[in-house]
């Protein structure tokens, strides 16, 4: 997407190319720690803090309102940071074969500052002791995670989190051409990635009002993300995906698809 786009001094020499290969790398390992953090973190097993454990500070109310300040925190930096208008002014700065490491980077403080500064509120909202019950929803909330996963090696894992870009600077590979793709779990829901997060975030045996709360506004985000999403997608592929919308749900499998009319 960023073909035309002047690389920086310092990647124009194989030094700065492999300092930006060795930058986006780190980047990549660092979300993923964050990222393996953040199952453990929603369901509250494996982690030093998780999303219920300890005693807030607050009083509930004003608990609320910080934990969705820091969803919404790191909504405004994901969603901002993925829009076309900011990516045409960031690249002024950033060079293009570290721009996506760079916005991985930024999105993987943010949920650190989120686990950091949570505030837990333990109010219990449902509590499910049927064992099968119980199994049930835990295997959903691991599948969410598998979901997600495979999900992102079916379109391009290493693009997706910035490793490709900065190899190919490295090989001085020209871009590879955009094409529109559906692959396995593409074909049943449009954001394959966001119906495995949904899973995770809702399938639990106990849920407090921590976990509602993280839920519900995790859910909005996402609701609106994806549209904003969509747009430019729409932009880029024109009327494959306007099709593709028609036939395939948006975020749930089998929902919201519309028969084609075509002969």
């Amino acid at each position: 997407m960023h073909s035309h786009t002047r690389l920086k001094p310092s990647l124009l020499t194989l030094a700065g190319r492999l300092s930006g290969l060795a930058y986006s790398l780190v980047s990549y390992v660092f979300f993923l720690l964050v990222f393996i953090y953040l199952m453990g973190f929603i369901a509250t097993i494996g982690v030093p803090k998780g999303i219920d454990t300890g005693i807030s500070a607050l009083s509930w109310p004003w608990a609320i309102a910080m934990d969705v300040l820091l969803i919404t925190l790191f909504a405004v930096q994901h969603s901002g940071m993925a829009r076309n208008r900011f990516k045409t002014w960031w690249l002024r700065y950033v060079p293009a074969p570290i721009e996506r490491a760079t916005y991985v980077l930024f999105t993987s403080l943010v949920l650190a500052l989120m686990y950091w500064l949570w505030q837990p509120v333990s109010i219990t909202v449902w509590d499910i002791q049927s064992p099968l019950a119980t199994l049930l929803l835990t295997g959903a909330y691991w599948l969410g995670w598998i979901v997600v996963l495979v999900a992102t090696f079916l379109i391009s894992h290493f693009e997706l989190f910035g490793i490709k870009q900065a190899l190919d600077s490295v090989k001085q590979s020209p871009p590879s051409d955009v094409s529109f793709k559906t692959p396995l779990l593409y074909k049943l829901v449009r954001h394959p990635m966001y119906f495995g997060l949904l899973l995770a975030f809702w399938a639990t045996p106990h849920m407090s009002v921590g976990r509602l709360v993280f839920a519900v506004t995790c859910t909005l985000y996402i609701v609106i993300g994806t549209r904003l999403e969509e747009k430019d997608l729409v932009a880029l592929f024109g009327d494959h995906y306007r099709r593709y919308q028609q036939r395939i749900g948006m975020l749930i499998p089998f929902a919201g698809r519309k028969k084609s009319h075509d002969h």
